[in-house]
């Protein structure tokens, strides 16, 4: 696996704390402020966990309040806005040392099978044949 991949698997591997409530692991990346697709990516994937399996998140809003430290672990609050049979809302607010830097709501949906609208392709014949 390239080693970037792995980096950013690792920084998506939140420690669960009980209550709805995970912590990411801190990054170390030299950069002066967190990465702003670091925070949205755990914190979707907090508000992921406490879904059911295989519910997919098919809406979300972000915002980023205030920049982020390097180097500090970023607390995840889950509040679980609604479950319903089909769809479930989570309210997500990231905060380092009891400040805001990032709310976030998602809403998920169970996979269902609907009407296909696509219609099947036209046989024809291959490009390289003209």
């Amino acid at each position: 696996m390239d080693a970037a991949v792995a980096a950013l698997l690792e920084l998506m591997e939140l420690e669960a704390q009980g209550d709805g409530v995970f912590v990411g692991p801190p990054s170390h990346d030299g950069r002066s402020r967190v990465f702003g697709g670091q925070l949205l990516g755990q914190a979707l994937a907090a508000a992921s966990f406490t879904t059911q399996p295989g519910w997919l998140c098919h809406s979300l809003h972000a915002y980023f309040v205030r920049p982020g430290t390097p180097g500090r672990p970023i607390e995840y609050e889950v509040a679980s806005v609604r479950d319903g049979r089909q769809m479930a809302r989570r309210r997500v607010t990231a905060m380092q040392r009891g400040a805001v830097t990032l709310e976030l709501m998602a809403s998920f949906e169970r996979a269902i099978g609907g009407p296909e609208h696509q219609q099947p392709m036209l046989e024809v014949p291959a490009p390289e044949t003209f």
